[in-house]
């Protein structure tokens, strides 16, 4: 099995790029230990000293460092790690974890059900290249309301990419919207 890191814009952030097989469930964020305690997987991926937090996405983990960490140290271990675990347990995550998150979901309006599947086309699958992903939650007199994950989380270019490169997208295919805004 081969496991290929990747740097991303955030200086803090690096993506190791897993394979689809290994990843049943994708878009999961953890910001924390405590956060971790639910699964296996992310309960021992934060034993890993130096983890402040990290995403999974479709097909990798990008992981964000603490401040005082260094890379080289810590690309070593966090390597071995996924290595270990993915031989040991085949997935990193099981696939009840995403069903219960999916349950959870409220009924959206036709505009957030359009703006939504834009941001999901066009938006994600190349925020997902550079280690992250943007997800839509929600819009409200002319705003819309998106979270930030992964690499994208304290990134230097996060806000030219909300505002010149989303917003724009979204004032051009609906009048509706005024403006972008990045949630916790």
């Amino acid at each position: 099995m081969n496991i290929e890191t990747e740097l991303t814009p955030n200086p803090e952030t690096l993506k190791f790029v897993v394979g689809k097989e290994f990843i049943k469930n994708s878009n999961l964020e953890f910001k924390n230990e405590k956060e971790a305690k639910k699964y296996k997987f992310s309960e021992s991926f934060y034993q890993i000293k130096g983890i402040n937090s990290f995403f999974i996405g479709s097909n990798f983990v990008a992981v964000t460092k603490e401040k005082n960490a260094r890379w080289n140290l810590l690309k070593t271990k966090i390597l071995t790690f996924l290595l270990d675990y993915i031989s040991s347990n085949k997935v990193l995550v099981e696939k009840s974890v995403l069903e219960k998150k999916e349950n959870r979901k409220k009924t959206k309006t036709v505009i957030e059900q359009k703006i939504e599947k834009v941001i999901n086309e066009k938006v994600r699958p190349a925020v997902a290249q550079d280690g992250g992903d943007i997800v839509f939650k929600n819009f409200d007199k002319g705003i819309v309301y998106l979270t930030l994950k992964g690499a994208c989380v304290g990134c230097p270019s996060s806000t030219a990419t909300l505002k010149q490169g989303i917003e724009n997208l979204l004032k051009h295919y609906f009048d509706e919207v005024i403006e972008v805004r990045a949630i916790d």
